[in-house]
């Protein structure tokens, strides 16, 4: 293996680091990748916003796994169910190949002593993790394998070579101000999805940063219009953990049963109701002698109601709908391989940052399919980061390299105000966030929203430069800006209504648009449509008697 840095022994000052991959974001599918390409041979540096091992939306709570033996019936069971909801947009080959890589990955838990519960065989249940246990033993993992890791600190940017390859990242170290450079014979961008700081549980590192990044380097994106995923939670909190309300009913404000609240359909049910009164529940259809049970599964869920002296089995409570973004959509950064490289040379995709459409077409994943998304990407872009640095060798440490960021780095203009991002942010929440302008889409409001979207990136490219330790800042707001532009061009592009995807004016699937929708470019943003090449012969046959 090729010798780490050795992060005591740098300097004061700024940072300069030389290795062979960059992992950026400690969530589960980054700690994954720098686990993989240090086994595959590589030096790795992995750069985390906040603390890996606590940070992001699966530390913060529990999560199930998309885990399924290797059993003809049971496979197909679980590829058949979500082909239909997901319209038509998946493809077996990659369902398959996760299944496979997630059944096999799981289990290296057991190297650190992960506490699966087991079953009355004694045989270990490997369907559910639990977030802080998890991503603590990851973190244990990643440093095991020989990795370093600079915690709290965001990457501001790319940085590629004279032919566009990239070639590692510039970022800020929050705690002391210092910047960092990083220079990579490849990078895995694993930082996450977009949730516009909604206060979804775990989300607020998750700013779009992977798709700016990506973008300014020249990758392309796909499936970013479905990334209008609203997870419930209590009005009077911020904890998105939604399997309970199944076993719930939904009341309106006279008492009356919100009917269809609790279907398949619910969310919409809840969201055309949540625009003109409120909307209460109750988790009234669970026996009293799980109660216990699930307070120990969940204990997280159940806090705010205990603040607030509320029990939610026997009382309705409020409830709203949180944004979720792309964290639990299913548009990301498009990948080109089984290596999960993008479109640049040099960059590979995993986790939330990359398009989880393979899987999971127009509708989201949730946290299972995420979850083995996230174990399985990780898996494959790590080795594909390591086979790509250590076959280009030494001259991926010595090349002449640039700076690729441009809004709130490299204002075109007159620099602003350096708290402006804080407008940004409340300019494009004002977009993205209501019900009425994203969950149910039109032509005429999404060509409303993105004019001032438009505006908002013009003015932020013009002027937008944060400071000092706020920089980073600065260009969160720029991302989430880039972020909506690429969702509601290519939610403008789609006109019908597939998966999550909602047009009011364009209700129906139209099976002459089952293809994905690629987007891309900084200043104009671009749209256009990628065929499905590789359909599984079973899938198209029930696409055929099922898009109706």
């Amino acid at each position: 293996m090729t010798t780490q840095p050795a992060l005591e022994a740098l300097p004061i000052d700024d940072i300069e680091l030389v290795t062979d991959v960059l992992v950026i974001g400690g969530g589960p599918a980054g700690t994954w990748a720098a686990i993989k390409a240090r086994e595959a041979g590589a030096a790795v540096v992995l750069v985390d916003k906040g603390y890996c091992g606590t940070s992001g939306a699966t530390a913060a709570a529990g999560t199930g796994v998309w885990f399924v033996p290797p059993l003809a019936e049971a496979r197909e069971q679980a590829m058949a169910s979500r082909e239909g909801m997901n319209g038509w947009l998946s493809d077996r080959r990659w369902m398959r190949r996760v299944l496979d890589e997630t059944y096999s990955r799981v289990p290296e838990l057991d190297v650190v002593s992960y506490p699966f519960p087991v079953d009355d065989a004694g045989e270990p249940e490997r369907g559910g993790l639990q977030g802080p246990d998890y991503m603590k033993r990851q973190r244990r993992r990643v440093i095991g394998a020989g990795a370093s890791i600079l915690d709290h600190s965001p990457v501001l940017e790319l940085l590629v070579d004279s032919d566009g390859a990239v070639a590692g990242a510039r970022g800020l170290r929050r705690q002391t101000g210092q910047t960092y450079r990083i220079v990579a014979g490849s990078v895995v961008v694993a930082a996450g999805g977009c949730a516009f700081l909604s206060r979804a549980l775990g989300t607020n590192v998750d700013t779009g940063d992977s798709y700016l990044l990506g973008a300014e380097v020249g990758a392309e994106l796909s499936g970013m219009e479905f990334s209008n995923a609203y997870s419930l939670a209590p009005a009077m909190t911020s904890v998105t953990k939604s399997a309970y309300y199944f076993f719930s009913t939904f009341y309106r404000e006279d008492g009356s049963v919100l009917e269809g609240a609790g279907s398949q359909r619910g969310r919409s049910v809840i969201a055309r109701t949540l625009l003109n009164e409120p909307v209460f529940c109750q988790l009234d259809q669970i026996e009293p002698e799980l109660w216990g049970v699930l307070r120990d599964m969940q204990p997280n869920f159940f806090q705010p109601f205990d603040r607030v002296g509320v029990d939610p089995f026997t009382q309705r409570f409020p409830v709203t709908l949180i944004l979720e973004g792309t964290v639990r959509g299913t548009g990301g950064l498009r990948i080109v391989d089984d290596e999960c490289s993008t479109t640049v040379p040099g960059l590979f995709a995993a986790g939330d940052a990359a398009t989880r459409e393979l899987i999971c077409g127009a509708f989201t994943g949730g946290g299972s399919h995420n979850s083995a998304w996230a174990i399985s990407s990780g898996t494959w872009a790590g080795q594909g980061a390591a086979r790509h640095a250590l076959t280009i060798g030494d001259s991926g440490r010595t090349r002449s390299i640039s700076g690729a960021g441009t809004a709130a780095l490299r204002p075109t203009g007159n620099a602003g105000p350096a708290d402006a991002f804080r407008d940004v942010v409340t300019t494009v929440q004002g977009e993205v966030l209501p019900y009425d302008k994203n969950y149910f889409r039109t032509g005429p409001g999404l060509t409303s929203s993105l004019a001032v979207l438009d505006s908002a990136w013009s003015e932020a490219r013009s002027s937008l430069l944060g400071d000092g330790k706020d920089a980073f800042k600065a260009r969160e707001a720029a991302a989430m800006v880039a972020t909506a532009r690429w969702m509601y061009r290519s939610a403008l592009a789609r006109t019908e209504s597939r998966g999550m995807h909602k047009r009011d004016d364009f209700p129906t699937l139209d099976p002459a648009q089952r293809h994905r929708t690629i987007s891309g470019g900084l200043d104009a943003v671009w749209t256009g449509t990628e065929s499905l090449e590789s359909v599984d012969s079973g899938m198209a046959l029930a696409a055929g008697g099922g898009a109706r």
